[in-house]
């Protein structure tokens, strides 16, 4: 059974925040928007034969026609996701190998077989179907309805907990954990890593893991913060580390390549633990074992059931064409709980295969990979700068004319896009922006703000002074805010506290503790209106916050208890246009 070696891209919404669509509306195409493209042809430029696949968390509001559902117009939804993977090689020569349905949520036999038409209409008969990136229960479907299961290529499930279920084997189609680990990235989570690696094939018939995430670059306090396989979440310092899951991870990528084949046998090992032997069908073959014991491997989800690994010695066989295999590279790791001195995939002396036959003493929490294949290497790496906290005073005017990105570094959208923007009506200070630019509700993947919003800086501030020009464009109930002490984003960014200072094109202003705005802590005229910039200030000092208007006092002295602590944002009242300009935060 092949193994597909991963990485995944697409996603408009997920768990800590937003990424902006190729189309924002139904008229409009950008494949240049978000750091996912650059980040498919970093990937291809490391590994030429790595697979991409896209699965929308999420999709714009156009595509439902004003309801929360992708699949009421099948045809639409389709001719979306056909557009970005036309997109993906016109402009950047990427081929899209898979495409899922819409993460963990409902599927609908009909889109799905639409959207093979529809694929193979375009002649894109290589890219497959995932579905659905849920549970098994699609299987239930696709072994009754013989056009459904012949549009799908891949069963995959989202942490299966290393099992599957006899439909899902019935319908004859390669299984997935299509998603899985999720797991923060200490030596517990290279535990979790490395059982699942294994395990996923030996209990469940697996022949792909795919990790999220890939590498931690968002805020740590946003939720599931470093559940990755590396770190790198300081753009402003360039600090980066390599966690033991990327070492974990090698034992498997370094030696197996996609289309390589698992082999049949009962990989569970008597003393505890798994392995696994793959080959390419030209000779060569590659063991993978592992020893992890119950509570140095456990994922965040679904809960492990009780099992006891021991150290044991294994004896293997090789038979058939490998029993002329004489000598296997090995490559080894020890996670080691007690003194916190792991020892990460080091090249140990070749073992000799005598007839056949050899023998390993394996002690738990332990991972070998025993290979024909030479070419492992353990690549040293410059020492990263040190970490160092967000800057206390940072400034963004967002006059960037060819901007390598089409967002603002270091802001981090939560609920809507944050795009840099050319206003060309305006000739004078205020010709590059940043602008919100989703005007409808999205079909959410969870239950987004009702209000756009941007997180930036470090979530340890107490004591702040946030400066921002605004423009409101939406006339009548337009609204925009910046905030001070925000403690929550990503899927739990409905319930956002804080300090939130809003003005609105009515000419009232308003002081909230909350991003819903019904926590009022204060509230009356201010005399803004829309389509004119405006200057806000807020300062949050201790127990107390004060907000001017274009340099002028509008309110003080309001008494604010908790958060305690929390980023700076943006945002605004609903889904509609509105833009920003020389922001300017002082902290501590």
């Amino acid at each position: 059974m092949t193994q597909e070696i991963i990485v995944s891209c697409l996603s408009l919404s997920f768990l800590d925040g937003t990424e902006p669509s190729h189309m924002h509306y139904e008229n409009d195409e950008n494949y240049f928007r978000g750091y996912e493209w650059w980040l498919m042809k970093e990937a291809k430029k490391r590994n030429p034969k790595i697979k991409l696949i896209g699965l929308p968390w999420a999709f714009p509001g156009w595509i439902g026609k004003g309801e929360n559902w992708p699949y009421d117009y099948p045809d639409i939804t389709a001719y979306y996701i056909v557009s970005w993977i036309l997109g993906a090689k016109q402009y950047h020569d990427l081929d899209i190998d898979y495409i899922g349905i819409w993460n963990e949520r409902a599927f609908s036999s009909k889109y799905i077989k639409v959207l093979r038409h529809s694929l193979d209409r375009l002649g894109l008969w290589n890219v497959g179907i995932i579905a659905a990136d849920g549970d098994w229960s699609i299987s239930n479907e696709m072994i009754v309805d013989p056009y459904l299961n012949e549009a799908i290529e891949v069963v995959g499930a989202h942490y299966p907990g290393t099992k599957t279920v006899k439909n899902a084997l019935l319908t004859g189609k390669k299984l997935w954990s299509s998603e899985d680990y999720s797991t923060f990235n200490n030596d517990v989570g290279a535990g979790c890593w490395a059982r699942i690696l294994n395990q996923n094939y030996v209990n469940g018939n697996m022949t792909a893991t795919i990790a999220w995430n890939l590498v931690a670059s968002y805020y740590e306090e946003l939720p599931f913060g470093r559940c990755a396989l590396m770190t790198a979440q300081e753009p402003w310092s360039g600090h980066y580390k390599v966690e033991s899951p990327i070492w974990i991870t090698a034992h498997t990528t370094q030696f197996t390549r996609p289309g390589w084949s698992y082999l049949q046998v009962d990989g569970h090992l008597e003393g505890g633990g798994s392995f696994v032997a793959l080959t390419d069908g030209l000779g060569n073959l590659t063991i993978i074992i592992e020893t992890m014991s119950h509570n140095h491997s456990k994922c965040i989800r679904p809960p492990l059931p009780n099992f006891n690994v021991v150290p044991q010695r294994a004896t293997f066989y090789l038979k058939g064409s490998f029993y002329m295999v004489q000598t296997l590279q090995v490559w080894h790791s020890r996670l080691d709980f007690e003194s916190g001195k792991s020892s990460l995939f080091q090249q140990l002396h070749p073992l000799r295969v005598w007839r056949g036959r050899f023998s390993l003493d394996l002690d738990v929490d332990e991972v070998y990979t025993l290979t024909t294949l030479k070419t492992g290497w353990k690549c040293g790496y410059p020492e990263p700068p040190p970490p160092q906290p967000f800057p206390s005073i940072y400034s963004d005017d967002f006059n960037i004319r060819n901007p390598p990105f089409s967002e603002a570094p270091n802001f981090a959208d939560q609920t809507g896009v944050f795009e840099y923007f050319v206003n060309a009506s305006d000739a004078g200070d205020h010709v590059f922006t940043l602008r919100q630019v989703v005007v409808q509700r999205p079909i959410t993947w969870v239950s987004d703000a009702d209000q756009t919003i941007s997180v930036i800086g470090n979530f340890k501030w107490v004591n702040m002074t946030v400066t921002c020009d605004i423009y409101i464009e939406k006339p009548r109930d337009g609204g925009v805010f910046i905030a001070g002490r925000v403690d929550n984003g990503g899927i739990y960014v409905r319930d956002s506290k804080g300090v939130f200072f809003w003005v609105f094109a009515d000419g009232t202003y308003r002081v909230t503790s909350d991003l819903a705005g019904k926590e009022i802590l204060m509230k009356g005229l201010a005399g803004v209106r829309d389509n004119a910039w405006h200057t806000l200030t807020l300062n949050i000092q201790g127990n107390s916050a004060s907000g001017l208007l274009n340099g002028y006092p509008l309110w003080e002295n309001v008494t604010i208890s908790k958060p305690g602590n929390g980023w700076a944002a943006l945002g605004t009242r609903s889904f509609e246009f509105a833009q920003f300009d020389n922001f300017h935060i002082e902290a501590c």
